[in-house]
């Protein structure tokens, strides 16, 4: 199964009373949907036998770590090597170091601001599909893909080169499993059935599809060389992984904890890349849930930061600061890098719909002179901010036209500048909206 955090105990469906907990100062409380949200679970609840059966081992004390004293774990014998056990999550966290307060301001107003254009700029769902796409194509650009942002908009997989048709399917999975995560996130928590259901969307006929898309490792896995007995990192037995997700949820969930949300969703990073839950897809799914942890926590309304462009640019530095916690528990160099990238993506992002909006302004005032088609010249160019890579056909279903009147309409684009004819065939010609494209294509910017 995919989710390890079940309990052996009827859902609450199926009785009509639900048990409840009584807390160390004597107050009770409803023990909240057991099956899906653990981490509901108060940390001071001790077990009271009821009709679900006696829950052990509910009480936990908070205890707090500094990031000066660290440490990240142990090395844990198995059967002829060792594994890394890492220190569990869910506790208060503090730190000496004033670097990390003021990367901290800046990346909480940086991101702020951002997500301001999310709530402000009129129809913005328009644009945020083309920031899904950016950030699914540098993921996988990350983990050894080669499309391009120009290959990536493109839905029919017939254009594209067969040598690269999958890493093509692998953008578009990503794509997919981005918008199904989002839109669950509308009724339900953030937890690991949701990132175990998007594992199985991105690895879904694509390369790495025979390493049980959607479920959680039943065996050792490792990073570098051939085997556990070379491996240049060994994560934690498969038997771990219940108790270390399990801990995992409860730290994004618990809001006795006092840690902000942007270190709390480094140290969430780190922690589900140093897990390593599943055969293969874990730092997709890592990078996936740094967006999805931001929207789940209302730090951003709409998916709009991808903060993958930032780590690809500096892929070194972002692996080497993962494996300098483990190897030197510097777990404070890695929040620093991590404020960082948010705070320097966050304002690319800024730049992004300045530009947009300037574009836009460019684009509406062209349109005017078309005068009596003008109404489905903003139909088209609404329709490209979704798809900037169209043909004629496309177009004449979209805007319900016919296929002269859809052609017309697109060579006026062409005439304007709008649009480009990007094939020079005479036949089957496609066109793409350059401009914009290159809003997001452009790196100077990251």
């Amino acid at each position: 199964m995919c989710h390890p955090l079940k309990h052996n105990a009827p859902t609450p469906s199926q009785s009509p009373a639900r048990p409840r907990l009584r807390t160390a100062n004597g107050r009770e409380t409803i023990w909240q949907e057991l099956i899906e949200i653990p981490w509901r679970i108060p940390h001071n609840a001790l077990p009271i036998t009821g009709r679900y059966g006696s829950f052990g081992g509910c009480r936990r004390e908070k205890v707090s770590m500094k990031f000066e004293t660290f440490k990240a774990g142990s090395w844990k014998q198995q059967y002829q090597y060792k594994s890394f056990q890492p220190t569990q999550m869910k506790r208060e966290w503090s730190w000496d170091d004033p670097r990390i307060n003021v990367l901290l301001e800046k990346a909480t107003k940086a991101l702020g601001e951002l997500n301001a254009f999310s709530l402000i700029v009129p129809d913005v769902d328009w644009f945020i599909h083309m920031h899904i796409i950016k950030e699914a194509n540098t993921s996988s650009r990350i983990e050894g893909t080669r499309t391009e942002i120009d290959e990536a908009v493109l839905e029919d997989e017939e254009i594209i080169l067969p040598e690269r048709r999958d890493d093509w399917r692998e953008v578009q999975n990503y794509v997919q499993a981005m918008n199904h995560a989002i839109q669950e996130l509308q009724t339900l928590p953030l937890s690991m059935r949701l990132l175990c259901k998007t594992h199985e969307i991105v690895l879904s006929g694509v390369r790495g599809e025979r390493k049980t898309p959607g479920e959680l490792r039943r065996s050792q896995n490792w990073i570098g060389g051939s085997s556990v007995a070379d491996a240049a990192f060994v994560p934690p037995h498969q038997d771990e992984l219940p108790e270390l997700l399990t801990d995992l949820e409860a730290f994004w969930h618990n809001d006795q904890i006092h840690v902000p949300h942007l270190v709390r969703c480094a140290l969430s990073h780190y922690q589900f890349e140093t897990i390593h839950p599943f055969l293969d897809g874990n730092g997709r799914i890592g990078r996936l849930l740094i967006t999805l942890y931001l929207v789940s926590h209302g730090l951003l309304h709409k998916p709009s930061l991808y903060l993958s462009a930032h780590l690809e640019k500096h892929r070194g530095a972002y692996y080497d600061a993962l494996t300098r916690v483990r190897e030197s528990n510097d777990i404070g160099h890695w929040v620093r890098f991590f404020l960082k990238a948010i705070t320097e993506t966050a304002k690319s992002g800024k730049q992004t719909f300045h530009r947009i909006l300037k574009l836009r302004q460019e684009v509406d005032a062209k349109i005017v002179s078309l005068g009596r088609r003008a109404a489905n010249g903003h139909m088209l160019v609404r329709f490209l901010y979704q798809k900037p890579h169209v043909n004629v056909n496309q177009v004449a279903t979209h805007l319900n036209l016919s296929y002269a009147a859809a052609n017309k309409l697109v060579s006026a684009f062409v005439e304007l500048g709008i649009l480009e004819e990007d094939t020079g065939w005479q036949r089957n010609r496609t066109f793409v909206f350059r401009k914009y494209m290159q809003l997001f294509a452009d790196k100077s910017d990251e």
